[in-house]
């Protein structure tokens, strides 16, 4: 076994390396890691420079490949039942309640995500993946041979329980694993897995659909997802894999049930109410009296964890926080804003360009891949070594703002569409560039040993956006449209725009909310009829862009008041940093 060696820089930062091949890193570094003192003593219960075991190339590549893989399908599963959709809800007699296929998935993921932040810091990330991986393929093996819409939806739920953990765990493991220096790179290349998955989903389940039916799609995800996660706990090292615990712990029964008495049950179940309840009512229709009770068990939330919790969920310290609140908003804003754009584009080309349906789904193939370009730039050219990105993450938010006001005066039929295309992957371009930088300055802004928490917190307020995106977006989107139908059509009629319209008149504005592609069915409208629904098209869309670029305004505000600032150092934590340094010392000197 290989004898690790420590050095220091001019900076006061001391690094380690291995000389033998196992132990050589391969996601850390090329060479050796470097972390401040602090780090080495303020990583949780993963140590970083007191345990030496590497990873090996091997090791480090069936990682990669395995998190791929189910990152992969956690992301097309957003995207893909849009496909599978009709089919499904026609086979289940769903029809009325084919909404709810997408909506049980997102609500269940962005419910699950703050919690597996908490519990892999109890239980390690290793063996939550495993855990997460198994729930996704229970879920995707009870989807595929559901007959009734309940059962369906249970599988559903499963998955989601499944996918919102791989979505936290994919950027737990790229803070465990990799160093500062490459941490930048590695997110963004977890970002593009996340943005292929996306992008791809409804391609590849359209594509197999014909072939294969819609629950071979789903059961062929199950034995695929069971590979990927023993591909990811049986790569990892024994020391990540049971933390403090000791691998040889003589009592493993015991050592089980100590952590399971630490898990915050009362606050666990009060936060995913609370989620639940408030996605809930924002799903379709808006509904005061879920969000209200989501309210109430907010309220009985930070009531266990501010008095009764002895290891809370979410620590109210991090919610009191500045930095970290106002990231963890900023990011709520920032993506709602960005799914208008995931969810609307299609719409634009379907109802305004009166394209194919295949062409509307390859329109978000350059925002994706503008969104996996930046976060690999980024992270290669730039974020590479800790510390405060403030600036970037406004600048970029900034960018991002301008090129989503760029879509309200594109969304015309006259508007160029080589200019569309460009404007559209410079959206995608600043979104994973901020992406990138607002993730390395909240680790900045946050605790070592928080960073598993405010992960998973992260991913819950961005899956929030998703859901809220779509049903305030949509809210706004469906007035605009509807008000502006009417009224075209009542002038078309030879009335006077905000007058009412004829009952047959109502039900076509109804099918032209509902089926964007219907505008250009010639057996439904008329020309002139289809002139004021494109237009109708293009002034909803304008709404919207605009209304979701000022929301950013107020993103900038939120990100700027983040600070630059890293928490100061404990007084325990400044012993333990004076005796990482004399031991770093002492090792020189030997």
């Amino acid at each position: 076994m290989a004898v690790p060696t420590t050095t220091t820089d001019d900076n006061g930062s001391f690094s380690t390396s291995a000389t033998a091949a196992e132990n050589t890193p391969l996601l850390l570094s090329e060479t050796a890691s470097s972390y401040t003192a602090r780090d080495v003593v303020s990583l949780g219960h993963q140590p970083v420079v007191e345990d030496e075991e590497r990873i090996s190339r091997a090791r480090g590549v069936c990682i990669i490949l395995s998190m791929w893989a189910l990152i992969f399908l956690q992301a097309s599963n957003m995207s893909g039942i849009s496909t599978t959709q009709s089919i499904i809800a026609a086979d289940l007699n769903a029809y009325e309640h084919a909404m709810w296929f997408t909506s049980s998935y997102l609500i269940t993921m962005s419910s699950v995500a703050p919690l597996v932040g908490r519990l892999s810091m109890i239980f390690t990330p290793g063996v939550m993946t495993l855990f997460s991986s198994f729930f996704f393929s229970v879920g995707a093996l009870v989807t595929s041979q559901a007959h009734t819409f309940a059962v369906f939806i249970l599988g559903r739920i499963l998955v989601g329980i499944g996918g919102g953990g791989i979505m936290t765990l994919s950027m737990i493991l790229v803070i465990q694993l990799t160093s500062r220096k490459r941490r930048g790179l590695w997110i963004g290349v977890n970002n593009a897995g996340f943005t292929i998955g996306l992008s791809t989903g409804a391609v590849v389940y359209g594509a197999l659909l014909p072939a294969l039916g819609w629950r071979a799609l789903f059961w062929i995800q199950s034995p695929i997802g069971v590979l990927a996660g023993l591909g990811v706990y049986l790569s990892m090292p024994a020391s990540l894999l049971h933390g403090t615990s000791s691998p040889k712990d003589p009592s493993p029964v015991a050592s089980l049930r100590a952590k399971l008495a630490t898990i915050d049950y009362a606050g666990a179940l009060a936060l995913t109410l609370t989620i639940t309840l408030f996605l809930y009512s924002l799903s379709g229709t808006i509904q005061p009296l879920p969000l209200l009770l989501s309210l109430l068990t907010l309220s009985v939330f930070l009531l266990i964890e501010s008095r009764h919790a002895t290891d809370p969920i979410i620590p109210l310290h991090l919610l009191a926080d500045r930095g970290i609140l106002l990231s963890c908003l900023s990011q709520f804003g920032f993506m709602a804003a960005r799914w208008t754009v995931l969810f609307y584009a299609p719409v634009f080309i379907l109802a305004v360009r009166g394209l194919s349906p295949a062409v509307a789904g390859a329109v978000l193939l350059p925002t994706n891949l503008g969104f996996g370009t930046g976060g690999l730039l980024v992270g290669w050219l730039h974020v590479r070594h800790a510390g405060a990105f403030w600036l970037p993450s406004l600048v970029s938010l900034a960018l991002f703002t301008v090129a989503l006001a760029g879509l309200s005066f594109l969304s015309t039929a006259a508007a160029s569409a080589a200019l569309y295309v460009s404007v559209i992957f410079l959206n995608g371009l600043f979104t994973g560039a901020a992406l990138n930088y607002t993730l390395a300055h909240l680790l900045h802004l946050s605790s070592p040993d928080m960073h598993f928490i405010v992960t998973g917190l992260l991913s819950t307020f961005r899956g929030f956006a998703g859901s809220f995106g779509t049903a305030i977006g949509g809210g706004v989107f469906a007035r605009s449209l509807r008000g502006a139908l009417a009224d075209g059509f009542a002038r078309l009629d030879g009335g006077n725009a905000g007058g009412g319209v004829s009952r047959a008149r109502e039900k076509m504005i109804t099918v032209l909310i509902g089926s964007p592609a219907e505008v250009w069915d010639r057996d439904f409208l008329s020309p002139a009829e289809r002139a004021i629904a494109v237009a109708g098209y293009e002034g909803a869309l304008r709404v919207l862009y605009r209304s979701a670029a000022g929301v950013c305004l107020l993103v900038l505000l939120l990100q700027a008041g983040t600070g630059w600032a890293a928490p100061p150092a404990t007084e325990a934590e400044e012993e333990e940093i004076e005796e990482a340094f004399a031991d770093a010392d002492a090792t020189m000197e030997a």
